[in-house]
């Protein structure tokens, strides 16, 4: 049975997209003549195109590491991986065209570091010139977006040859391509995050920051991979995932968020323990003007998962897995937010209708690219190698 999109799933993102319009419109109108607005409208802007970015970018990372590490289980969840990881192309428009209209803005206050007067009067900037400048910049981010596009057609049209030819050659040219992006990715996803997301603190770095990032990344793209099979199977989709196939999801969305959080907390404590003036400015600022934010978010992506999730049962029952995935999703939305606006309006930041109305627009433009996606092609592979293995997978 192909996937066709439901009159109420239609309803649900086009709903989102118009929420989420009006509220941005109602923001830009309450806002408009704030000495802010333009910091804000674009912090509002990359908070939301990085993080649905990052959650195709991510099912990109975990399809490939499924073919670098051959799993068999996940073949029978490959077609939705596939899916989340088609929002990519999409992901890149909209965050370059974000990432474009700040450069042009020089900065927009948020990249002091574009901002001609910055650079002649700010040391640090200028020594940091070679590396960050809007040449360089662009270079590295079309290398990155080059390189994830390639890779993610790739991988799409072999699993769409695959279905028609069989056999295994196929398999393991995914193989070595998986092991080859990894590569790349080992690399892009630390030096993307300094570019688009820790340069916004330019005088501050870290060297945990892009592993940070991407366990927020992993965890996030996780818990929508549950949510995307769950909602499949309720309609009748992936007669041959089990509770084993779901068990699986939910230990790595469990297992993610405990790499996160150990990121979360090795980047705080060895700061706050040496306390070195440029390096604790970044959580001094944080925790004085976001307190309960800042805090709050590390205890619901710690503390939701491992106190719900611990147990078997617990990653085999959908309510629970949507209730902790929905918690996860805003906790590490309000990390991205924390990240960017922090740094970028510092005590001018808010959270308010303009904010959670981009979150909204981006999640209901996201929610239909992916179930478009899913419509085109099987929902189960029909000529993988572990495709059997995976249809008798059970823990």
């Amino acid at each position: 049975m192909e996937f066709q999109i439901t009159k109420k799933a239609k309803n649900l993102a086009f709903g989102l997209m118009g929420l989420g319009a009006l509220l941005t419109i109602m923001g830009v109108a309450l806002t408009a003549s704030d000495h802010h607005f333009l910091t804000r409208f674009m912090a509002s802007a990359l908070i939301s195109g990085f993080f649905f970015f990052a959650l195709g970018l991510g099912s990109l990372f975990f399809l490939s590491l499924k073919y670098a590490t051959e799993t068999g289980w996940y073949a029978a969840v490959k077609r939705v991986i596939e899916a989340v990881a088609g929002f990519l192309p999409v992901g890149m428009v909209i965050l370059g065209v974000v990432l474009l209209i700040i450069t042009l803005a020089d900065g927009a206050h948020i990249y002091t570091w574009m901002d001609p007067e910055v650079q002649a009067h700010d040391e640090i900037v200028r020594k940091k010139a070679p590396y960050l400048n809007k040449i360089f910049f662009w270079i590295r981010t079309l290398a990155y977006f080059t390189t994830y596009f390639l890779f993610w057609r790739g991988f799409r049209n072999r699993s769409l040859e695959e279905d028609r030819v069989g056999g295994t050659e196929i398999h393991f040219k995914n193989y070595k391509k998986g092991a080859t992006f990894l590569v790349f990715f080992a690399v892009f996803s630390s030096t993307s995050a300094w570019d688009w997301i820790m340069s916004i603190d330019v005088h501050w770095f870290s060297t945990l920051f892009g592993w940070y990032t991407f366990a927020g990344m992993w965890c996030s793209t996780m818990v929508v991979l549950i949510m995307t099979t769950l909602y499949l199977k309720k309609l009748g989709h992936l007669p041959n995932v089990n509770d084993s196939h779901i068990h699986d999801l939910g230990k790595w969305a469990f297992a993610t968020s405990f790499l996160w959080s150990y990121m979360w907390f090795s980047q705080f404590m060895l700061i706050w323990y040496a306390n070195i003036g440029e390096e604790v400015v970044y959580f001094q600022l944080r925790i004085a003007e976001f307190k309960y934010l800042y805090f709050g978010m590390f205890i619901i992506n710690f503390a939701f998962p491992m106190l719900i999730l611990m147990s078997r049962d617990a990653k085999r029952n959908a309510g629970i897995l949507v209730f902790v995935g929905l918690m996860i999703l805003i906790g590490h939305w309000l990390d991205v937010y924390i990240m960017i606006s922090a740094g970028a309006l510092g005590a001018n930041a808010r959270i308010g209708a303009l904010e959670i109305g981009m979150a909204l627009l981006m999640a209901g433009v996201f929610i239909f690219v992916v179930l478009r996606n899913l419509t085109k092609a099987p929902l189960t592979p029909v000529n993988h190698p572990f495709l059997d293995e995976s249809n008798h997978h059970e823990i």
